[in-house]
């Protein structure tokens, strides 16, 4: 059983995500819900196909990720878990899981799409799309 208002997890790995392990994190006979995002590679972006993309990490992301994750936690007062990757992944490859347990559904909704906004925007892991023709971008690796 999970105590509330805790961080199940928070990784950064450069191995496949696996979001029945980020799930089985937060669950617990209490929850009546558990909200798991998954967020996967797509061909396309601004009009423009991708063909893969590379995440890179700041050696102190993992710190941020907890850190995100505790305040999102004790906030709610719910039990949250996330797990990021880094490195190269393919069309359809999963980024980013994260995962909220509650005892109904509208609060872990809520809390699971604040937690992955927050990630997005507070951790430094920054986004390299590699495009079809050969070029690639850094996607928001500024502030």
């Amino acid at each position: 059983m999970n105590d509330k208002g805790t961080v199940a997890l928070a990784a950064i790995s450069d191995r496949d995500l696996d979001p029945a392990a980020v799930e089985k994190a937060v669950d617990g006979p209490e929850f009546g819900a558990v909200v798991v995002f998954t967020g996967k590679v797509r061909n396309h972006d601004g009009g423009q196909a991708v063909s893969s993309l590379e995440y890179s990490a700041h050696p102190q992301a993992e710190r941020f990720l907890h850190a995100v994750c505790a305040e999102v936690a004790t906030a709610s007062g719910l039990p949250v878990a996330a797990a990021h990757r880094v490195g190269a992944l393919d069309i359809g490859g999963l980024a980013i899981v994260v995962a909220v347990a509650a005892p109904h559904r509208a609060e872990a909704f809520t809390v699971c799409h604040e937690l992955v906004d927050r990630i997005k925007h507070e951790v430094p892991i920054w986004k390299r799309q590699l495009f079809a023709d050969g070029l690639s971008e850094w996607v928001n690796a500024c502030g």
